[in-house]
């Protein structure tokens, strides 16, 4: 029998409300007295584990910072699966977009500690797809990463906008050529070119 999980720290309580309020409603919208509001305890007691609104940031956006890691799957696959994961999350009645792109919208460029993490977090994310491609032997793979994250990046905005997950399933089409034209394998060539004979008339 496994042992009962831990008891939250407070900090741990703070950081949790602090996520979601954040996330939910928005950086400049939620402040200390609202999260402390929330746990029901005071500023006082939420100031002895974060000194400041900075910091609260700071540490919301490093929770969040979770470097996306590489699997057992073939590269082609785990680059493709990125696009099936961003439709599923498109779907849920929670998703407010990239939480670092809406803190550097929120707080301005000039929020250089904000700032700092968000381009971490984008570049972290450009990394993976390079070292994905660099497995698959792609020449221009730094170049490729970057189109990648610009589809992925894209099809959030787009989501956003239209409230319709299958953005994610039109980026996904677009990575498919992206990767075709650079020699990769993407599992449905066969498909694409039996789908061409029927609209061209060809035997």
């Amino acid at each position: 029998m496994a042992p009962p999980p831990a008891p939250q720290t407070m900090k741990e309580r703070i950081l949790q409300t602090a996520d979601k309020l954040f996330y939910l409603q928005g950086i400049r919208a939620i402040g200390v007295d609202t999260i402390a509001a929330e746990i029901g305890i005071s500023k006082r007691t939420l100031y002895n584990h974060f000194p400041s609104k900075d910091a609260l940031i700071a540490a919301y956006l490093e929770r969040r910072f979770v470097a996306q890691r590489p699997s057992d799957k073939p590269p082609a696959e785990q680059i493709l699966a990125t696009f099936d994961s961003l439709e599923r999350r498109f779907a849920a009645k929670d998703f407010r977009g990239c939480p670092f792109v809406n803190a550097v919208a929120e707080l301005g460029p000039a929020d250089r500690a904000v700032k700092k993490i968000a381009v971490a977090f984008k570049e972290s994310r450009r990394l993976w797809f390079r070292d994905r491609l660099t497995e698959l032997g792609v020449a221009e793979a730094e170049a490729l990463a970057t189109q990648l994250v610009l589809l992925v990046d894209g099809s959030i905005a787009q989501d956003l906008v239209r409230d319709d997950p299958a953005m994610a399933r039109a980026a996904k089409q677009a990575a498919k050529v992206l990767l075709r034209n650079a020699g990769v394998d993407v599992g449905d060539d066969a498909k694409v070119v039996k789908e061409r004979k029927g609209v061209t008339g060809n035997p």
